[in-house]
């Protein structure tokens, strides 16, 4: 198991998010609107992607991987519902309350990503130890 590997391709995923982000902010709605729903295909993507790959979290723990799923699924579906009923609203205050509400709620994902991804260079460098000493063990005949 490449642990690098996986934080490098986080890495890219990350960047290629801060880059649709900075482009989405001076795009129309209708391009913005094809980006969440590109994100939207992304997101079932690397799900279904990490669920088929073995080592993954899903294999190890089928419950844990459903629940992720069904909370993805929900937050895919609520943002489609907010999408929808916005076109709408004619209240600019309604709409911009709605705004900061959605900023805050991307600040808490994004929060939760960086704390994901603390947990997970935790796990990993625990991961690289474990192994360390399983293998000088091997070696040492014990």
């Amino acid at each position: 198991m490449d642990l690098a590997a996986q934080f490098e391709a986080l890495q890219k995923r990350t960047s290629e998010a801060t880059s649709a982000v900075r482009a989405a902010t001076t795009e129309p709605r209708e391009q913005v609107w094809q980006r969440i729903d590109q994100a939207q295909v992304d997101v079932n993507v690397t799900l279904t992607d990490a669920k088929q790959q073995p080592g993954q979290a899903a294999n190890r723990a089928p419950s844990k991987w459903a629940q992720m799923k069904a909370d993805a699924a929900a937050k895919r579906e609520d943002v489609k519902a907010k999408i929808d009923k916005r076109a709408d609203r004619l209240d600019a205050s309604t709409a911009a309350a709605e705004a900061e509400w959605t900023e805050g709620a991307a600040a808490d994902a994004i929060d939760l990503a960086s704390w994901a991804v603390e947990n997970a260079r935790l796990a990993a460098l625990d991961a690289v130890e474990a192994r360390a000493y399983a293998d000088e063990l091997a070696k040492s005949g014990s």
